[in-house]
């Protein structure tokens, strides 16, 4: 049996791919030297090392919308994640890009993801902004830059997982108007628009919180009566549109038709409704954690303060925003919630 070495592999994508990809064997390369494994590319290593974190793994237990869901089928951060990367590979393939990079970046966009979803994320900026005397918090704490600072120092008790400066990049630039240095950045920055758009709505109909027909109907007329009509639209509208301009993008009707699914789920689904009436108790939560932390920073766990020159707000930033959400409930109540007991 034959087989293939990292340099066949290296060898095939530059036979099979686009000369606009990212090249494994031309990568900037990481933070630290290493040796290159013998059986995979850098950006293959890469993947295998966010699949295997600790991060990764306690993505299954953050929320993607709903709080605490008590149904089987509403998403998480981990399935939201899949799917993006999902989506992700099905435009890179066609397009001739890299995979196994478009991979590794779309599996670690969101690993700095607080607990709570992004309630949790606002809690967080602004009890760092009240700890610093700051008059806004907003920015303070980002989810996409915190998931940078996981990979590069927090992962492996400080050393971080040592990934590639391609896949940083991706997972630092995946969100607003931030722009990847690689198109395979790109492409997973707007697939995670293409996922949350699509299975959010899905999770809010079974949730019984708002019915195909609520959706706009030009939209719907555009995209899709479906999420797998959607999601198919989209893929292939981008696929179209990027391979005759040179740049991932997407036609102006099916963008602008997505933009408008997504209004309409900030209006009704994000910013107000049935979907955020535990947010108040979990951003207090959140808020009381870091008061309670940046107080007593020896309790804070050893692997978040292995770096002297990290502030203590910074330290605790890190501890709460690891937490999945049930973690984060279940040490409230050990500081907040008297525990009864009886006599021997």
């Amino acid at each position: 049996m034959r087989v293939s070495t990292r340099a066949d592999l290296e060898l095939a994508e530059r036979a099979r791919l686009s000369p606009d990809a990212a090249f494994s064997d031309a990568s900037l390369g990481r933070l630290t030297p290493e040796a290159p494994d013998p059986l995979r590319t850098c950006y293959q290593c890469d993947r295998d090392r966010i699949l295997h974190s600790k991060s990764f793994r306690r993505l299954a237990h953050k929320t993607q919308v709903f709080l605490a869901p008590e149904g089987d089928h509403y998403r998480t951060r981990l399935i939201h994640t899949l799917e993006v990367s999902q989506v992700a590979r099905s435009i890179a393939r066609p397009l001739g890009l890299n995979e196994d990079l478009t991979e590794a970046i779309a599996l670690g966009h969101d690993l700095g993801h607080t607990p709570f979803g992004h309630v949790g994320e606002r809690a967080l900026s602004h009890a760092i902004a009240r700890y610093r005397a700051q008059d806004s918090g907003d920015g303070l704490f980002a989810h996409n830059e915190q998931s940078a600072r996981i990979v590069d120092l927090l992962e492996r008790d400080g050393h971080g997982l040592n990934l590639t400066r391609e896949v940083v990049d991706g997972i630092r630039n995946h969100t607003g108007s931030l722009r990847a240095q690689t198109l395979e950045g790109r492409v997973v920055a707007l697939s995670d628009r293409i996922a949350y758009v699509c299975h959010d709505i899905d999770d809010a109909e079974r949730a019984g919180l708002l019915h195909e027909g609520d959706l706009p109907a030009d939209a719907r007329g555009i995209l899709g009566a479906s999420s797998s009509e959607r999601i198919e639209t989209m893929v292939h509208d981008v696929v179209t549109r990027s391979s005759a301009t040179g740049d991932v993008s997407m036609s102006e009707p099916v963008w602008d038709a997505m933009m408008a699914m997504r209004s309409f789920l900030f209006a009704n689904l994000y910013s107000t409704g049935d979907a955020k009436w535990e947010e108040p108790k979990a951003y207090v939560m959140i808020g009381e954690l870091f008061d309670h932390y940046v107080k007593h920073l020896d309790e804070v766990p050893d692997e978040y303060r292995l770096h002297d020159g990290d502030k203590p707000e910074v330290q605790v930033a890190d501890f709460i925003s690891g937490m999945t959400d049930r973690y984060a409930v279940r040490v409230y109540e050990d500081l907040k919630v008297p525990r009864s007991w009886r006599r021997g």
